[in-house]
């Protein structure tokens, strides 16, 4: 009796979706990319540390801003106390640890940040941190 050796074509390397694949990741980090500068008030001059750098923000992280007269701005759009209380409550309501950064302008006063961070933690947020910049005359010598 003769058997027949019946072997499957060997299986080719389909180039086509791999390449399809990688352009939509890549368009998602240019989106994403795009949309983290978006928060970030250009009218927010931030105060300078020792040991101020910037960081990358984390993942889910909202920038809350606040002017030099008070004025709270968030996602482009100005907040009152309550509406950031109510907004904050919201989002720790979807994620427990959601991350927040609050920047300061310079000229704040010092109770207009107390006032945030104030409503934030009412609102449930625990994970607040500052932005800070490095003081000119560093960030021109690393350059």
């Amino acid at each position: 009796m003769k058997f027949h050796n019946r072997q499957a074509p060997p299986a080719g390397f389909q180039l086509a979706p791999m390449i399809d694949v990688v352009f939509l990741l890549l368009i998602f980090f240019i989106v994403t990319y795009q949309l983290s500068d978006y928060e970030t008030e250009l009218d927010v001059s931030v105060p300078t540390a020792e040991e101020g750098s910037t960081k990358t923000r984390s993942y889910l992280e909202e920038v809350v801003n606040v002017r030099s007269d008070g004025t709270i701005i968030m996602e482009r759009q100005s907040y009152t106390l309550e509406q950031l209380y109510q907004k904050m409550k919201r989002l720790a309501a979807v994620n427990a640890d959601q991350p927040i950064r609050i920047r300061g302008d310079a000229e704040t006063q010092y109770q207009d940040i107390v006032d945030v961070i104030d409503h934030c933690r009412k609102g449930g947020i625990r994970n607040i941190s500052f932005a800070t910049q490095k003081k000119k005359s560093e960030q021109t010598q690393g350059q």
